[in-house]
């Protein structure tokens, strides 16, 4: 069931950049994560209240899961949007955010205590060095790659290995449809403010831009979101992070089905070795 599970996460979270992609020039970036985010609380919550799950009384487990929410999904998804919007492009995002296992395995260790056998090490120097092939031709490039655009995905990807990991730490002990429904209200306090105070709200209203959205609010926070909450509960986080190595991949070739973002045959090598990286560092 776990190795189900893991696959059909990569495969979900891979289209996560591909929405970003669709978002862009259609719908403010932000604007389209807060209503995102508003949207999954009204389905998490409604699915909550229809299995009558007990939600938390004790403050302090509503705040682990808005600062969850924060890091998890308003952080890390406002800097994935914000960076394709400003020209970096879903498939060299995406794999930007491979660097996730690198930060993981560098916070597990004196945050969560976690022990990595030399395996797992040399396999995310493998899925590092992986990541180094796939961006060095547009790094190359020197002008091809957005300054701006490229550290706001780095501290994007930053931002959700801290969520991985205090969600590891903090161990919520609640029905995971209501952890889920108050995660999103940290991720849409957090987001609505700045889409209302630094952007236009545009949302163009196009079929596209709403099935995007439909996409988003079922496939990626109901879908992608429950997967990722059952795999931390049930194993380390350590262990869960190289997964990240193989969506970007993914979401790679679907850029380039969908918008033409060509790979050279040094990124296919680098996605490979990323792919090796990920399997030894998870054995």
């Amino acid at each position: 069931m776990i190795a189900f599970l893991s696959g059909l996460f990569v495969l979900i979270w891979a289209t996560g950049f591909i929405v970003a992609g669709i978002v862009a020039g259609r719908a403010d970036p932000i604007t389209f994560l807060a209503l995102r985010f508003a949207c999954s609380i009204a389905v998490f919550a409604a699915l909550s209240f229809g299995a009558r799950a007990a939600w938390p009384r004790d403050p302090r487990k509503w705040r682990d899961a808005i600062i969850a929410g924060m890091l998890l999904h308003g952080f890390y998804t406002g800097g994935v949007f914000w960076a394709v919007s400003q020209g970096l492009g879903p498939g060299l995002t995406g794999l930007v955010t491979a660097l996730h296992p690198f930060f993981t395995a560098m916070l597990a260790i004196p945050l969560l205590h976690e022990r990595l056998l030399p395996r797992q090490w040399v396999g995310i120097a493998i899925g590092v060095v992986g990541v180094a092939l796939i961006l060095e031709p547009r790094l190359a490039a020197g002008a091809g790659v957005p300054i701006l655009a490229l550290l706001a995905a780095v501290l994007a990807t930053l931002s959700f290995t801290l969520g991985t990991i205090w969600q590891k730490r903090t161990k919520p002990d609640m029905d995971l449809r209501v952890n889920a429904a108050i995660q999103f209200v940290g991720a849409t306090v957090l987001t609505a403010p700045f889409a209302y105070a630094l952007e236009s709200n545009h949302f163009d209203g196009s079929p596209a831009l709403y099935g995007a959205l439909a996409w988003a609010v079922l496939g990626l926070s109901v879908g992608g979101i429950s997967i990722l909450l059952v795999l931390l509960k049930r194993g380390a986080a350590s262990k869960v992070a190289p997964l990240l190595y193989l969506a970007p991949a993914v979401s790679a070739f679907m850029a380039l089905a969908l918008f033409g973002e060509a790979l050279a045959p040094v990124q296919i090598a680098g996605m490979m070795l990323a792919v090796i990286g990920a399997f030894a560092a998870r054995s």
